[in-house]
């Protein structure tokens, strides 16, 4: 079930965008160090990447002190056209100059997917400063989400493995979908003080329908974060009795 507190609807997904542009904006100048943001791929996360690259964020944004990570990826190449990154690079890091040291992707290119598992989870513990989490220091800042017409999250797709592991902070997925996926599990992505779900269009409606009647089977309506919870929604994904 979702509190109606936690729930911002929009008019349409450029509505969305801008809103959640604002949102970010807000946390980020808030915070008086540095700032993780770990951020999903997608079609409605790219139009807020596109956003924020865009004035009046792109010249009010401290892009020097934020570190950004990534929630999950696809196992290709990093230029590939599915690679979360290489999207994420598009629209946003190379538009505004983030700096080089500032950019944590998963490693895809010339490793096993074993190993871009251990490596991943080795660079968020020596960003994080230690081995465990603990409720009181969040991992990131803010987490960005998105929310499949399958119900699945990051990469945490429905009856896979990835959805029971709760001491590593970095798994792989191998055949919920044609190529292999690296996540973020759920102990990882509720470490956050803010964590937001932005979901738009008709395609989510079912689903949006079953998370705020409850459904517990359903991996995003399992995200428990450390810190808030947030539901960004345009009109077309709002379930019909709304």
């Amino acid at each position: 079930m979702i509190p109606e507190s936690q729930v911002t609807v929009l008019p349409n997904g450029e509505a969305l965008a801008d809103r959640a542009a604002d949102w970010i904006l807000e946390r980020v100048l808030m915070a008086a160090g540095p700032v993780s943001l770990c951020l999903s791929g997608g079609s409605t996360p790219r139009r807020l990447y596109q956003t924020l690259a865009r004035a009046p964020y792109r010249d009010q944004m401290p892009w020097q002190r934020i570190h950004w990570f990534w929630g999950d990826e696809r196992f290709v190449p990093s230029k590939d056209a599915r690679s979360n990154y290489r999207m994420v690079r598009d629209a946003l890091l190379d538009r505004v100059g983030a700096p080089v040291g500032s950019v944590h992707p998963i490693p895809t290119d010339g490793v096993t997917l074993d190993a871009a598992v251990v490596a991943y989870e080795r660079e968020l513990k020596q960003s994080y400063g230690a081995q465990q989490l603990s409720p009181d220091r969040p991992l990131f800042d803010v987490t960005l989400l998105g929310l499949g017409e399958d119900g699945h999250t990051a990469s945490l797709m429905p009856g896979t493995a990835a959805l029971e592991e709760r001491s590593g902070w970095v798994a792989a997925v191998v055949g919920a979908t044609p190529e292999a996926r690296i996540t973020l599990t759920y102990p990882a992505l509720e470490s956050s003080r803010d964590v937001a779900f932005l979901v738009s269009g008709t395609a989510k409606r079912d689903m949006l329908a079953r998370i705020r009647r409850g459904s517990a089977d359903v991996p995003a309506a399992r995200i428990r974060p450390v810190g808030r919870l947030h539901w960004f929604v345009d009109r077309a994904a709002l379930p019909d009795e709304q």
